[in-house]
């Protein structure tokens, strides 16, 4: 049931992310950027479902734009960060030695790198901190916490009898790794991801809300920074600031709920004790 409404969610914001705009554009009529001088600063209405900001634009048009955004930050970052955490993580597991020792390091590295200064730095250099910057960046310096996880978990399956048993049989790395290892890490790597994505998403509101982000682009994160630069809170414009943070709230609470689920049905422990009789075997063990 967790995973069933977690992903439920996900997929609307999913499906908003991809078709919004053009439902936005050619079903509503409306257009994130434009300037309605009629209408600045108006609570929410029949004609402007989520009210206006204080340019006149429609709040309802540029959540759904800002959906794109972010979600294309949470997804890009969270695939990135999660593929590197992979490679870097089983390889080192599974192979151990001056392997795991290099790989090891690495993470380490990263680990110990202050994120947050990191990215100021990197992001002032860059030249256009877009969406696709953004993403980039949160993407390549969140994967080591995640590589060390998966590290223990590999050397812990890779260790196993019948993943030994295989490898004297004649298979190839290749093939264990692929066959034997990661199959049994799949329930940790989909919550990784899930948790990498959230993630992404708050950074890049975050950064937003710092002001490194690109101006232009629209988001979840930089309508909250814009709210706040024109003292929306100050002034009592709700309508402007309150649905984009309950989108990030709702996409936090779908993926907690699916890494919930995920993990009882990954976990032998709690599928277990899930059960009815599961529940009575342990009430009787307490």
């Amino acid at each position: 049931m967790k995973v069933r409404v977690g992903s439920a969610i996900i997929a609307f914001f999913a499906l908003v992310a991809i078709f919004g705009g053009w439902f936005s554009e050619t079903v509503l009529g409306l257009d994130p950027r434009t300037n309605d001088i009629k209408a600045i600063a108006q609570p929410p209405s029949g004609a402007h479902l989520l009210g206006t900001t204080q340019f006149g634009q429609d709040v309802l048009a540029q959540v759904i734009a800002g959906a794109s955004g972010s979600m294309f930050v949470g997804f890009l970052a969270a695939s990135i960060g999660t593929t590197l955490a992979v490679l870097v993580g089983v390889t080192a597991g599974y192979f151990g030695g001056a392997v795991d020792g290099a790989l090891n390091f690495l993470t380490n590295l990263f680990l110990v790198m202050p994120v947050l200064p990191l990215i100021f730095i990197v992001a002032g250099y860059l030249q256009g901190t877009g969406l696709w910057t953004i993403a980039l960046i949160i993407g390549l310096f969140g994967w080591a916490g995640g590589a060390r996880t998966l590290r223990a978990q590999a050397m812990s399956v890779a260790g196993r009898d019948f993943v030994r048993a295989m490898g004297l049989l004649g298979e190839s790395n290749r093939r264990l790794i692929f066959f034997e290892v990661l199959p049994h890490l799949t329930g940790l790597i989909a919550s990784m991801f899930l948790h990498a994505m959230i993630g992404a998403v708050l950074a890049e509101a975050g950064l937003a809300f710092l002001g490194i982000s690109d101006s232009g682009a629209i988001s979840w994160g930089t309508m909250i920074q814009t709210a706040q630069q024109q003292s929306a809170v100050l002034r009592g414009l709700w309508w402007w600031f309150v649905p984009p943070g309950l989108c990030i709230a709702l996409i936090g609470t779908a993926a907690a709920l699916v890494n919930f689920g995920v993990d009882e049905v990954a976990n032998p422990k709690l599928r277990v004790t899930g059960t009815p009789r599961g529940r009575m075997v342990r009430s009787q063990a307490a």
